[in-house]
């Protein structure tokens, strides 16, 4: 028996990597079974290049819980250790056994899958156990060992009494962290960390129908058929797919493929994503994976953190901001690169160069994908868009390349129903909706039900209105009025629709300025000037006598402030400021002038004002009781 001190630069490791290497004690586990793969994964290379004279076999990493003896055992079939090995990688921390390998194997092991991380990885062990051994036979033709070490600087080493290929770390649990010896905390980690790594992994026996039993059949007297029950038999409960659909060629897989990996990802997800992207890389990077566009919601922070990355099929996390473009953390699915480090910062993630790299891939291939789809099948697409609109908003607003791309396929909805590319938009009312400055002004609204008034008014001007009804959508028009030449969003009840588009054609009033003063000084007085700017408007006479509008600007600065940007906090602290806009060719508006009470003059503007308010969803409580009472009163 040998004994030693493991070659470390520090004394005092084990207290440093169970308080600072890892964040998550529970990371232990992944570490243990991602070395085990290694382990397995290197042998398979070595037997199928001809470096190891054994059997590859079907081998399996297993583990198992003996409560009453307060230790965990991870077994695996791989290539195992020399006592040599041992003393090299394991008491020697600088070395690292993933590293040498890939160097000595570097040309022909490039594809093999290995995680290289070996090194550090074991000792996590030590953060939940107050004893670990090693009992390990290598694939060579040497006698097994057992190493024992405490948690301190010190090991023991000796032969052990191993016949069969491999490794076995026996994990002596510590008093506090006996959780891990129950076996539902064990099968949670396992399928948190371990659901598709690509060795079977062994976690207890499960009961199952035997398939080369055939039930029999019979018949008593009466005629009624007794079939005896099935035949159950033990199996290995293998908890893992080491063969996720991620790991597969996208020409070997069908859409029921796709859909069944999506449940298999999301148990609880009940609705089918609307469609997905294959993603598959190996230049200048690596990386594979599927992401899925689900039904959105309008709701921007509900959607995140259902992206899981892996690094070869160990599972990472599910916060991949900063590896993934921000927009598309909205969506789901899985991003797989043996490129991201398993255990480093965010702040080390978000400034290394090939994960950069990577979310530059993402956001080409994501906008390549959209455009294809709008192409094959616009009338689908257009079904979706409400569902996935606000993914591809959000990326036009983030994503500088994403928004170049965007022109392709972004669409804009009309308030009819119809869909125009912003392309298809600017040439259907460049004619009509021009102002005299030559601005093209692109009218839209946000709800249709409570802005149908405005809207009935710009159709009869025969202008076409956009319904853009999102959470993001005043970031999104400042942004497109800033990259497109010469255009400008107004929301239908921004002003009356002559000011909207102002052309050549000036409408006479038909009052005379004396008139017009008169009634301005009338209207200041009963109508509060806090919550109003009143202005006299030569409208058309059939057009309401009263209208309500707010300033575009003003309105979207608060919105955008409200989203998060955008604007000073002096717009969101602002009281709400409306114009009341009056329509002096109005017949209402002439008898309000005419009509020689006061009291008379009062209940109309009061009246009028209120059927204005109304009409935009600002009269509520007292005041609204006061209108309907009044409105009955006047019936009478």
């Amino acid at each position: 028996m040998a004994k030693g001190n493991i070659n470390v630069s520090v004394e005092n490791i084990f207290p440093l990597i169970k308080k600072f290497l890892y964040s998550d004690h529970e990371i232990f586990l992944r570490e243990l079974i991602s070395n085990a793969t290694d382990a397995t994964l290197k042998l398979k290379h070595l037997t199928s290049i001809g470096e190891a004279s054994v059997e590859y076999g079907n081998p399996q990493i297993e583990v198992k819980i003996d409560k009453d003896g307060k230790k965990m055992h991870i077994i695996d079939q791989g290539l195992g250790m020399t006592a040599e090995e041992v003393e090299k990688y394991i008491n020697q921390v600088a070395f690292s056994g993933a590293e040498e390998f890939l160097d000595k194997y570097k040309d022909s092991a490039k594809d093999s899958g290995i995680i290289g991380h070996f090194g550090l990885g074991f000792y996590s062990a030590f953060m939940v156990a107050e004893k670990v051994e090693i009992i390990t036979k290598s694939y060579k033709d040497e006698p097994a060992a057992h190493w024992t070490c405490d948690g301190s600087p010190e090991f023991t080493l000796e032969a052990a009494n191993k016949s069969e290929r491999g490794t076995e770390i026996i994990l002596h649990i510590a008093d506090d962290s006996t959780e891990f010896l129950e076996e539902a905390r064990i099968r949670e980690l396992l399928l948190k960390y371990n659901k598709f790594m690509p060795v079977p992994i062994k976690f207890g026996t499960k009961e199952v129908n035997d398939p080369d039993f055939t039930p029999k059949t019979t018949t008593d007297r009466d005629g009624k058929e007794t079939t005896e029950p099935h035949k159950q038999i033990t199996v290995d409960n293998i908890i893992n797919n080491p063969n996720p659909a991620w790991t597969k060629l996208p020409a070997d897989l069908e859409e029921s493929d796709y859909n069944s990996f999506y449940r298999e990802l999301y148990p609880m997800q009940f609705e089918e994503p609307l469609f997905h992207i294959h993603l598959n890389v190996d230049y200048p990077f690596n990386l594979t994976g599927i992401l899925y566009f689900p039904k959105m919601t309008n709701d921007l922070n509900i959607q995140k953190d259902k992206i899981q990355l892996y690094q070869n099929q160990v599972y990472v996390t599910d916060n991949v901001e900063g590896i993934v473009p921000e927009f598309l953390t909205m969506l789901r699915g899985v991003i797989d690169s043996p490129d991201i480090p398993l255990n480093v910062s965010r702040s080390y993630l978000q400034a290394d160069g090939a994960v950069k790299k990577i979310a530059s891939y993402i956001t080409r291939k994501v906008a390549d994908k959209l455009k294809s789809l709008f192409n094959n099948n616009r009338e689908d697409f257009e079904k979706k868009w409400d569902d996935i609109k606000i993914v591809i908003e959000y990326g036009m607003l983030s994503e500088d390349k994403f928004f170049e791309k965007a022109d392709a396929f972004a669409l804009y909805p009309t308030v009819d129903g119809k869909y125009y590319t912003y392309d298809e938009l600017f040439n259907a009312i460049k004619a009509k909706q021009t102002d005299k400055d030559g601005k093209l002004v692109i009218l839209y609204a946000s709800n249709k039900d409570a802005q149908h008034s405005y809207i009935e008014a710009a159709k009869a001007k025969d202008y076409e209105v956009l319904l853009l009804d999102s959470p993001i959508v005043s970031h999104l028009m400042q942004k497109l009025e800033s990259s497109k030449e010469n255009i400008t969003f107004a929301r239908v009840d921004a002003d009356h629709v002559d000011n909207l588009i102002k052309t050549d054609d000036t409408k006479i009033s038909k009052l005379s300025d004396d008139q017009k003063g008169a009634l301005e000084d009338l209207l200041k007085e009963i109508i509060p000037q806090e919550k109003f700017s009143v202005q006299l408007e030569a409208m058309d006479s059939d057009a309401s006598p009263f209208m309500i509008t707010q300033p575009e600007f003003m309105r979207r600065m608060k919105e955008m402030q409200q989203t998060g940007g955008g604007g000073m906090n002096m717009f969101g602290n602002m009281p709400e400021m409306y114009n009341l806009v009056v329509n002096t060719n109005s017949a209402l508006v002439g008898e309000i002038l005419e009509t020689k009470t006061k009291k008379k003059q009062e209940r109309l503007i009061t009246q009028s004002l209120d059927l204005a308010r109304l009409s935009q969803g600002l009269l509520k409580g007292e005041e609204l009781t006061n209108f309907i009472k009044r409105s009955y009163e006047m019936i009478k």
